[in-house]
């Protein structure tokens, strides 16, 4: 997660303070001075720490918390509280014209990843919203944009909406509008041109797409990685345009995460999406009170359950259930448990989302192998349908023939069988056992 460091260390000042039966002015003092400091060094804007601090310590010092019977919790609270409202408060949901088509206009500098952002947000729109968007190739500067989206569309079966880079943008976006109305697209998503900086040429062509299209939403995309840059970035674009909203990339990159927390406080612009990863779908609303919770090590349920609820069917998921109440359970529906489980996304993000996560030793240095994954998988996919049901009739001469054609071991076959045979025994074991009482199990690739 971007956040990573910034993490540990706010996660280190909350734990300091957690268990006090008393604070006192000096306790909330000497926790400012480690927040001020892991905010500094997460690249957080200088002004936006200064404000975010003085309203945590005027807070902090209050009757509310200072008679509490617990204060230390509450300046977690209090923490915690303004942390997801320097962020924007709530999540911010993309517009809806009264009049379709609703028109997006996405801007941004080159190599933020603009056009594969507007091909991310028109998938995220038709799975989770049912709509149907058409992509505008807007972009007739660069030679491989229009290529770019027009890949994009066809592996995401989107239309989109190209004339050449011999047409003006502004004649090209306004005829897309035009063609969206004649075959009822509700969402116009205009992929328009980016350069290394911010130029006139540039401001003076978006402002005419933007008085030609009226835009319902124009999206700042910026790359999470370039820190305080991003948001000078955003405040130019603002400033020139007036956005409505700004679509960080490489959010589950190795960066300090700064510009997430600044943004909205400079910019007074809502963080509309986020980018978590490569994939297509790997786009996400953003939540600033689920990213304080984990910045603050509380975990992330609600987003767990999403991504869980679009990953896992739910006639397989109540079938599931049923085979583990009658010890049914079989290789076979493993090797499905862990399809479904890879939707979700890398399994160390995943663990991280849970909470008290973080106070799980070595979790951040926690490294789930896939190619483990892999080669379980491989395993069960050299067995037969019958030994797939029934393991107990694997003999040392099958065993060799599974792992020759999974490209294993024995050894390693012998454990996936041992493991299975304990996972089941713990299904028995959860369904019959009271609540509180049941153990954990460890899998297969941990």
């Amino acid at each position: 997660m971007a956040f990573e460091g910034l993490a540990d260390r706010l996660q280190h000042v909350m734990n300091k303070i957690r268990g006090k039966g008393k604070v006192t002015e000096a306790d909330v003092k000497e926790m400012m001075r480690e927040v001020r400091l892991a905010l500094l060094e997460a690249d957080v804007n200088f002004k936006v720490v200064k404000d975010f601090v003085k309203k945590v310590s005027e807070r902090a010092i209050g009757q509310e918390v200072m008679k509490s019977l617990t204060p230390g919790q509450q300046v977690i609270k209090v923490v915690k509280e303004e942390l997801t409202e320097l962020m924007g408060g709530e999540n911010s949901k993309i517009a809806v014209a009264s009049r379709p088509p609703t028109v997006v206009m996405m801007v941004g500098l080159q190599g933020a990843g603009k056009t594969t952002t507007t091909g991310k947000l028109a998938n995220l729109l038709r799975k989770k919203h049912n709509r149907k968007p058409l992509l505008v190739a807007a972009d007739i500067y660069r030679p491989a944009a229009i290529k770019q989206l027009e890949t994009l569309g066809k592996q995401l079966n989107i239309p989109v909406f190209s004339l050449g880079d011999q047409v003006s943008p502004v004649e090209i976006a306004k005829q897309a509008i035009a063609k969206a109305k004649e075959e009822h697209h509700d969402y116009v998503l205009i992929d328009t041109a980016g350069r290394l900086h911010i130029d006139e040429a540039l401001m003076d062509e978006l402002k005419q797409i933007k008085e030609v299209t009226k835009p319902d939403e124009i999206f700042l995309v910026v790359d999470a990685m370039t820190g305080q840059d991003a948001v000078n970035v955003a405040q130019s674009f603002n400033e020139q345009l007036g956005l409505t909203g700004v679509i960080l990339t490489k959010l589950d990159g190795d960066t300090r995460g700064g510009a997430a927390l600044s943004i909205k406080a400079v910019t007074n612009t809502p963080i509309k999406f986020v980018g978590m990863g490569e994939k297509l779908d790997a786009l996400e609303p953003f939540h600033p009170e689920r990213m304080a919770s984990r910045i603050l090590g509380m975990g992330d349920v609600l987003t767990l359950i999403e991504k869980a609820q679009a990953a896992v069917d739910e006639e397989k998921a109540k079938e599931l259930e049923q085979k583990m109440r009658t010890a049914s359970f079989t290789l076979d529906d493993f090797l499905e448990q862990l399809g479904q489980v890879r939707k979700l996304g890398p399994l160390d993000e995943i663990l991280k989302m849970l909470p008290g996560a973080n106070k799980v030793k070595g979790l951040n240095n926690l490294q789930i192998d896939e190619k483990q994954i892999s080669r379980v998988e491989a395993i069960i996919r050299s067995m037969t349908k019958e030994e797939k049901m029934n393991p107990d009739i694997i003999n040392s001469s099958r065993k060799k023939r599974i792992a020759k054609g999974s490209g294993t071991t024995v050894q390693d076959v012998n454990r996936l069988l041992k493991q299975f045979d304990e996972m089941k025994k713990m299904m028995k074991m959860m369904t019959t056992m009271p609540k509180g009482k049941k153990k954990g199990f460890r899998f297969p690739f941990m």
